[in-house]
């Protein structure tokens, strides 16, 4: 898939592509390990887009924001300078005030990075409060994904 291909949602799954810059690779030339966190950030922020949610304007109209509350990731292969990667991400569970979605970084169909992450909805003293109904609604209908065995991701 070339990198101009653009995210887009197949079977639950919501693709973006991300090109590897000077910026992302350390002195040894491979991806700096926190950078592919930045990706899959990116990726989560391009996939409430793709669904008309606007981050910034559940801040500013409702005062909400959404933070990381846990992250579990697995490094298992690197990536290098102008590498075309492909963030997959799935909604794996949506609860009152938190979404939990599993993330995969490919390289050429290579598995790099496996991570699960908790994102909770937070008002503006950071207290957790509700998913307001239109976010519940099309994470819940369009995305959420149900994974078998675990949680692992199907081929």
């Amino acid at each position: 898939m070339g990198i101009n291909a653009g995210q887009k949602v197949l079977a639950r799954t919501h693709i973006f592509p991300v090109r590897v810059y000077y910026e992302d690779t350390d002195a040894a030339g491979i991806v700096y390990h926190a950078n592919y966190l930045r990706f899959a950030e990116r990726a989560r922020t391009e996939l409430l887009r793709d669904l008309n949610i606007r981050q910034r304007e559940l801040a500013i109209q409702d005062g909400l924001q959404f933070v990381v509350r846990s992250c579990e990731i697995q490094y298992l292969a690197t990536a290098r300078l102008d590498d075309e990667l492909t963030v997959e991400s799935r909604i794996t569970l949506i609860r009152g005030a938190s979404v939990k979605a599993k993330q995969l970084i490919k390289s050429e169909g290579r598995h790099l990075v496996r991570m699960e992450i908790l994102i909770a909805c937070v008002n503006r003293v950071g207290s957790p409060v509700r998913l307001p109904h239109h976010v519940r609604s099309a994470l819940g209908g369009k995305m959420l994904n149900r994974l078998r065995d675990g949680g692992e991701w199907q081929q």
